[in-house]
């Protein structure tokens, strides 16, 4: 009998998690983000990525012209970001 009962309490709480894991909007905040916080948070990203492209280059990581591939690449999708952000934020 005591075999029985601790198989249901494991499917019970299997259940249980079970439903928190896929039950909609438990918990966190499971809200769309917008276009403008999308855009704000990919800025933050990408001034994180230039801050350790240079951080690395100075430590010796990247060749010189790596380094200002990378980082022209960076500065190139940063411009685009700023100018999509100040058009969403136009709008």
């Amino acid at each position: 009998m005591s075999e029985t009962a601790g198989l249901m309490a494991g499917c019970l709480l299997l259940l249980a998690l079970f439903l928190y894991t896929f039950w909609p909007e438990h918990g966190a905040d499971q809200r769309e983000k917008s276009q403008l916080e999308f855009l704000l948070e990919r800025k933050e990203q990408l001034y994180e990525n230039l801050r350790d492209l240079n951080f690395e280059y100075r430590a010796g990581k990247y060749p010189e012209e790596d380094y200002r591939t990378q980082r022209a690449l960076l500065e190139n999708e940063a411009t685009r970001l700023l100018a999509q952000i100040e058009h969403v934020q136009g709008a």
